[in-house]
């Protein structure tokens, strides 16, 4: 089985006839699993675990959510709105369940999607996953300085984005992956290239999706954690320095039914090459 073409794609509609593109990996006939990127990102991340997804019988339906690569903006939503859309995507898949694996800050729309629709979803993964404030000791200074300037000067921002994906383009994966590993040689040529090349295609259509995203998890997410009951697994680095590994076990703490899994030497990009093939492995076998 190929790859995937990076420049192909489907779509759905959800609210008010937004367009919605998502990528499928893996094995067509398998466990439906959602994979959602990190902030920024694209479908084009679940590239890199395409094999993994394959060998393990996993059908791996990853999303642009909305203003991020082929998909519409929308830049009034919620966090709790990954629900809606996340729903639309399954009823378009015709899939009743799925698991879901939320990198970053697709860890917010895992969890949202589980808290809103508890009857759509089996397990969640949470990979490296981005926290609410109220777990944070202290916000790392990019994360910071970002989430200020999307609720300030949101246009700003946008620009600066654009002008990061100028720079992206014409320069080696290094100068993206230093924004999610401390070490870029200790990541593999492949999967730098892939990182790169999800990074670009968030920004092909529009800034909106990462200045939603980050003016939206800055705030209260208005997720019921303590409401929620599918199994949560959260897979986290020790040497995160994109979250650190104290806020998450704080969110942790607060949903009954997790379970936490440190990666004592990882970093936030090492997080997600070594624990996403351990969650398929574990959503394939909640079939």
């Amino acid at each position: 089985m190929t790859t995937p073409s990076t420049t192909q794609w489907s779509t759905f509609s959800t609210v008010e006839d937004r367009q919605v593109a998502f990528t499928e990996y893996g094995d067509p006939d398998g466990v439906p699993v959602l994979f959602l990127h990190g902030t920024p990102g694209s479908r084009q991340l679940g590239e890199l675990f395409h094999a993994d997804a394959r060998d393990l019988g996993v059908r791996l339906i990853a999303p642009d959510r909305p203003g991020y690569g082929r998909s519409d903006p929308w830049p009034e939503r919620s966090i709790a709105d990954a629900g809606t859309y996340l729903t639309d995507l399954l009823d378009d898949a015709g899939v009743e369940t799925a698991g879901v694996i939320g990198f970053s800050g697709g860890g917010a729309h895992a969890l949202a999607l589980a808290a809103t629709h508890p009857d759509r979803v089996g397990a969640v993964d949470v990979v490296a996953g981005v926290t609410p404030p109220s777990t944070r000791e202290k916000t790392p200074t990019p994360q910071r300085v970002l989430s200020a300037l999307a609720s300030a000067t949101p246009t700003l921002l946008g620009g600066l984005f654009r002008g990061q994906a100028w720079l992206a383009e014409r320069l080696d994966p290094s100068f993206v992956l230093t924004q999610y590993t401390d070490d870029p040689e200790s990541i593999p040529e492949r999967a730098g290239t892939v990182v790169k090349e999800e990074f670009l295609e968030a920004f092909a259509e529009s800034r909106s999706g990462t200045v939603t995203e980050f003016r939206n998890t800055a705030a209260a997410w208005g997720v019921p954690f303590d409401a929620l009951d599918a199994d949560v697994r959260f897979r986290h680095g020790g040497n995160d320095t994109n979250v650190p590994i104290a806020s998450a076990r704080r969110l942790y703490e607060r949903i009954p039914s997790a379970e936490f899994h440190a990666l004592d030497d990882a970093d936030h990009l090492q997080t997600l090459l070594r624990a996403a093939p351990d969650a398929l492995a574990a959503q394939a076998d909640e079939s």
